[in-house]
């Protein structure tokens, strides 16, 4: 017989779902004949499977340690190579400042990705132990392109990725960007349209009419400064769609400096030639909590930020004539 005890990093999950993670290799049919036959029990007593797990909760398996080893294969840390800026952390959730040139997660087997290296730096730093990684799989909540940089929010405790995702979800987190665009915008504004995006070549296209398979979506953007036809723009997702800052800003006759997919070949020529910059100027510089969360409540009401990175500080420099950007984020 062997026992888990539920830790406060599990609180809240359903135990049938806690089972398939720390039997990973043991089928639904299996677990749930193991709970019927009461071969698996909760807190001494049959149990169905659906009940939300509370800390301090015991869970009791009544098999054989050949038959557990069977169906259960320790979960294996990569070694961490890639260096996390983290920005915040706590029991629950990292706020991470992504580099330029990284994926937020892997799209094919060989990738490398900033959600691979939470789990390395959790155990390091003794935000978990190898024992939660059997039950807890620690996730990046949000995504950024590979290109941009700024804040990415990870979850490693059940409490940290629901939190998160719901917050995310309902739109209850405020995210703001900072871009370079062409063009001089003068007030700040808030723009709509219908996002339409093709699957085969990764790009989307802005409608300001309704479309059949289009998506609406809603970006506020406020000027910081502008000078020598650029504008150092602060923007805010109202919606959160794929690329949707780039497009719907190179719709506005206002493309992002860098950007290669959406923006101005003459001026990301300039960039590439003068500063080496090979993809758009973007990064997600600050995020914003609710006053009211009923979890999670160490990030009720806080503000987190990222500098901007040191090369996209140095292009916005020069090609203003700005002095250098303390304020505003």
């Amino acid at each position: 017989m062997r026992e888990i005890e539920i830790t406060k990093k599990e609180e809240g999950q359903r135990l049938d779902k806690m089972l398939q993670k720390y039997l990973n290799k043991a089928g639904k049919s299996f677990l749930y004949k193991m709970l019927r036959k009461k071969n698996i029990k909760l807190n001494g007593k049959k149990a169905a499977g659906n009940e939300k797990l509370k800390a301090g909760d015991c869970i009791a398996l009544y098999l054989a340690e050949e038959t557990i080893e069977k169906f259960r294969e320790e979960v294996k840390v990569q070694e961490q190579k890639i260096p996390l800026d983290v920005l915040y952390e706590d029991e629950n959730v990292l706020l991470i400042n992504k580099p330029y040139g990284i994926l937020s997660q892997k799209a094919g087997r060989e990738d490398l990705s900033i959600n691979e290296q939470i789990a390395p730096y959790a155990l390091e730093r003794g935000l978990m132990s190898a024992e939660d990684l059997n039950r807890i799989k620690p996730s990046v909540c949000n995504r950024l392109d590979r290109n941009t940089t700024g804040i990415l929010i990870a979850g490693i405790s059940l409490e940290g990725l629901q939190t998160m995702s719901e917050l995310l979800k309902k739109r209850e987190i405020d995210k703001y960007y900072f871009c370079i665009v062409k063009g001089e915008i003068k007030k700040k504004e808030k723009v709509s349209g219908y996002l339409i995006k093709d699957e085969k070549h990764n790009k989307v296209t802005v409608s300001r009419q309704k479309k059949e398979k289009g998506a609406y979506i809603e970006t506020w953007y406020e000027p910081i400064s502008c000078k020598n036809g650029f504008t150092f723009l602060k923007v805010k997702l109202v919606t959160g769609k794929t690329h949707q800052i780039r497009a719907h800003l190179a719709g506005q006759e206002h493309p992002l400096a860098g950007d290669f997919k959406y923006g101005d070949e003459k001026i990301n020529r300039k960039l590439r030639s003068e500063f080496g910059i090979r993809g758009q100027l973007l990064h997600c510089g600050e995020v914003r909590f609710p006053e009211n969360m009923e979890r999670c409540v160490s990030l009720q009401g806080r503000k987190i930020q990222a500098p901007l990175p040191e090369k996209f500080e140095r292009v916005r420099s020069e090609l203003m004539g700005d002095a250098v950007w303390e304020a505003g984020i």
